[in-house]
């Protein structure tokens, strides 16, 4: 089984002007479907991937309704497709905003700090990933450098400030919080020092310097880092439409350096314990 823990999908009305415009930003960025979600299927079925979690982003305040409403019709009509919520920090009410999205089964949320310009450790931020631990709810983050922006909004040392601030204002015990990108893309270093062995889970989409123009973690990097921070803490992820999921899967099979059981912990075995304990 396999569970790609970091997609996108848009409503087919607006994928090929969002693809277009995404594309355009950060230059040299490819896409690898035409971004709906019949798309993402598609490329699911020919990869071998048994189930995508869609990450929604909020650009811009008051988006949360709309975005969340799709957000919970993908997870009504799909079975092979769970679509976590989005939140922007300028929303007002953040605690009732995020009540009603746990009220309506969502696992969690997905944030993207450099797409609100906000730094991860701002107050905002600090508000919503407080009452998301305190709700039960997944934080999803973007990590590191995103191609398409020249300030680094969720640096590893910020983000590690942040994680250990709010669990030990919450109390939490168990990881909640997700660090996209092999917790910081481009940043593995940083990563390394402040982030791997942290009560997190981080992902590994964009991590491979052979699979994406924009990075520069080789495959060395990559197992060192999943080796310190526990390979039960690590979790498959592409961010198709960006990176090839069939590309990656064959990739991350071929890897060297890890035992088949580490791969099979990634692949999907700490996705189905993580999600299994936020059910719909």
């Amino acid at each position: 089984m396999i569970i790609d823990f970091h997609t996108h999908a848009f409503p087919d009305k607006i994928a090929e002007r969002s693809i277009a415009a995404l594309k355009q930003a950060a230059e040299g960025v490819e896409a690898h479907t035409d971004g709906t979600l019949e798309g993402l299927r598609k490329s699911m079925r020919e990869a071998g991937v048994d189930l995508s979690v869609v990450l929604p982003v909020a650009t811009k305040k008051g988006q949360l309704d709309t975005i969340n409403r799709t957000a919970a019709q993908i997870n009504s009509q799909y079975r092979d497709i769970v679509s976590l919520a989005a939140i922007h920090p300028d929303d007002d009410d953040p605690e009732e905003k995020l009540g009603a999205i746990r009220a309506q089964g969502f696992k969690g949320i997905k944030i993207h700090p450099d797409y609100t310009g906000t730094f991860i450790d701002d107050p905002r931020y600090i508000r919503i990933i407080t009452a998301a631990a305190r709700l039960g709810l997944l934080v999803v983050t973007h990590a590191g450098i995103d191609p398409a922006f020249d300030i680094v909004h969720c640096p590893p040392d910020r983000g590690r400030a942040v994680l250990d601030r709010v669990m030990r204002e919450t109390g939490r015990r168990e990881p909640f919080m997700i660090f996209a990108h092999l917790g910081g893309m481009m940043m593995h270093e940083e990563v390394e020092k402040h982030l791997a062995g942290a009560p997190c889970y981080i992902d590994i989409s964009c991590s491979f310097r052979s699979l994406m123009k924009h990075c520069r973690s080789d495959d060395e990097d990559v197992v060192r880092i999943i080796k310190k921070h526990g390979a039960d803490r690590i979790l498959f992820a592409t961010d198709c439409p960006w990176n090839s999921q069939s590309a990656y899967v064959r990739h991350f099979r071929e890897l060297r350096g890890l035992t088949d059981e580490e791969k099979e912990l990634i692949l999907h075995a700490n996705a189905e314990r993580l999600l299994s304990s936020f059910p719909l």
